[in-house]
């Protein structure tokens, strides 16, 4: 399977707007990870195709709705 980030689709986090429950990290490790503080890191905002699923998972998951998903024109 290629690592290649999925075209046209980007990963965006509200730094400000986290509430620091880890939803995000428990449902995707792979893309986020929590700082010091609490609040969500980002690990790539192109993820790779096949993790696409999980971030989506994640941002439905974040309480607060502070993970955003964007497709990209083309």
């Amino acid at each position: 399977m290629s690592a290649a980030a999925e075209p046209g689709r980007l990963l965006r986090v509200d730094h400000a707007a986290c509430c620091r429950s880890g939803a995000c990290s428990l449902v995707a490790p792979d893309l986020f990870d929590q700082g010091d503080d609490g609040k969500v890191l980002l690990k790539t905002p192109r993820p790779p195709a096949h993790l696409w699923e999980a971030a989506e998972e994640a941002a439905d998951y974040c309480p607060v709705s502070a993970i955003e998903l964007e497709t990209l024109p083309e």
